[in-house]
């Protein structure tokens, strides 16, 4: 009898253990249909629901997954591929305003009614225009390595830009174009954080990386810019807790930018991080974590 009560108690506990392992790195693609187009999402963890929405060419592939676990340490946390990127069906639309109400749509597809947001750099630029065109949905957002809505003084980097839209990055480019390689700590994080991306097999397929391609990301860009929508003016009258978390050397998006405007908007905070560029978060996954983790549950 001892043997079927033991039997009995490992099948119970083994779906529980396997679920506690499951990381960022070996989470299985799913997928969802918004409007008629497959879109790939990838889910850890469970809690207050956290959707992420990520930068120019980034797939669910290319978050950091020391990041995306320690985000994870209490939070369902949600990554997605855009309509035509990674592994989602269908084409991205060169409109933050459509790409938003797609994101809206998706977020409802998978039983989310409001969650936590979390965006870098162009997904940053979309986490703003969805704060503004759907803010019932937005608990608190998190902008990382981003630029405001409408015109801005400090632009990017020449080479910066040409090493972003390189059809395949290596190491030596995402030292520039995500961290600051005068500092050797940086350099060593770099390479740290591009050994756990591409631990997973077939990140590089899944990546955009033609013209054709980068377009879409480039019209959507500029409409923002432009600015007709009036999402910068929309920020400073929004009631969304923002978390503004920006390297102090990011040569596509430099935390200047904020400075005219961050202090309009109602409840916005802005975190510059240290000796690092565009991506502070792939430099510092876990005290990046623990700063959201901070703002998520602080009383505001």
């Amino acid at each position: 009898m001892k043997y079927i009560i033991a039997l009995f108690m490992f099948f119970v506990w083994l779906p529980f253990q396997v679920f506690a392992s499951e990381t960022a790195g070996s989470a299985e693609t799913k997928f969802v249909d918004v409007g008629g187009v497959k879109l790939a999402y990838r889910e850890i963890g469970s809690g207050d629901p956290i959707i992420m929405f990520t930068r120019l060419r980034g797939t669910i592939d290319t978050w950091d997954p020391a990041f995306v676990d320690a985000l994870a340490d209490g939070y369902r946390v949600i990554m997605v591929d855009y309509p035509g990127v990674g592994y989602s069906e269908g084409q991205l639309a060169p409109d933050m305003v459509v790409v938003a109400d797609t994101m809206a749509k998706f977020a409802e597809a998978v039983g989310v009614r409001k969650f936590n947001l979390v965006s870098w750099s162009w997904g940053g630029a979309l986490g703003q225009t969805f704060l503004v065109k759907h803010p019932e949905m937005v608990n608190r957002a998190v902008l990382m390595g981003t630029n405001p809505a409408g015109e801005v003084e400090h632009a990017m980097r020449d080479d910066w830009f040409k090493l972003a839209v390189k059809p395949v990055n290596d190491l030596k480019d995402e030292e520039t174009l995500f961290f600051e390689p005068a500092y050797a700590e940086s350099l060593a994080a770099a390479k740290a954080s591009h050994d756990r991306i591409y631990a997973r097999p077939g990140v590089t397929e899944r990546i955009p990386s033609t013209m054709d391609e980068f377009n879409p990301y480039f019209a959507a860009a500029q409409k923002f810019h432009e600015d007709k929508q009036g999402i910068r003016e929309a920020l400073t009258k929004s009631n969304v807790p923002m978390l503004i978390i920006c390297g102090d050397n990011d040569p596509g998006t430099p935390a200047d930018n904020w400075f005219p405007l961050v202090r309009k908007i109602p409840r916005a905070q802005l975190l510059v991080m240290p000796r690092t560029g565009h991506g502070p978060h792939h430099q510092f996954p876990q005290l990046s974590a623990d700063y959201i983790h901070a703002f998520l549950k602080a009383e505001l």
